[in-house]
């Protein structure tokens, strides 16, 4: 049996912007550093980076207003430039596809965070190491979806091997109903979306 090829696609017609999805990253991946920096005060707070972000827009004037999410995570592509910029190796790319941080490797140079079109790379200071998002590797190795894909309450995330052509995500990104963010920076994201339809 061959490695699975992961991907995500996240379907902004189904999210409502609870930021469900935000929490569940922070509970599983990030408790820690934001104990800390709960600890540390608001400044702290204010700074704190996360791993997954729900962007609001809000479109029209009134009464003909529309409200728009937007997600924003690390886009684990098949050509990321973040791996090729690394000095040190520690950014790198797992047979799966999954593209992490080796954090015993880490420098702290941030040219992976220039390199990312997506700004989806951050330093964090209480690991001294970059950080990002991972598809909840650790989730994956025991046969579960990552947490932001299980606790989202509408189903707004859907998460699986893009090669396996019986796979939910396979089909609905064969289908050409998806896209990917910033295809002219020939990353390849494997992380793709379905747009908004404009409502009336």
């Amino acid at each position: 049996m061959g490695m699975a090829r992961y991907g995500m696609v996240i379907d902004l017609n189904k999210c409502v912007g609870c930021g469900a999805c935000v929490m569940a990253c922070i509970a599983e991946n990030r408790r820690e550093q934001a104990f800390k920096a709960i600890a540390e005060g608001l400044p702290a707070l204010e700074n704190f980076k996360k791993r997954t972000y729900v962007n609001t827009y809000i479109v029209g004037t009134y009464p003909n207003v529309a409200v728009y999410y937007t997600h924003m995570i690390c886009q684990h592509c098949e050509n990321p430039p973040c791996v090729s910029v690394c000095p040190t190796g520690a950014s790198f790319k797992t047979k799966d596809g999954i593209v992490l941080v080796d954090k015993t490797k880490c420098i702290g140079c941030e040219y992976c965070v220039q390199a990312c079109p997506y700004g989806a790379r951050f330093w964090d200071p209480y690991l001294r190491s970059i950080d990002k998002c991972t598809f909840c590797e650790h989730r994956l190795e025991k046969g579960m979806d990552p947490a932001c894909v299980t606790t989202c309450p509408t189903g707004a995330r859907l998460f699986g091997d893009l090669d396996d052509p019986n796979s939910a995500i396979s089909k609905l990104v064969n289908s050409g109903a998806t896209t990917v963010f910033k295809k002219e920076e020939g990353t390849k994201p494997k992380v793709f979306y379905i747009l908004p339809m404009r409502k009336r």
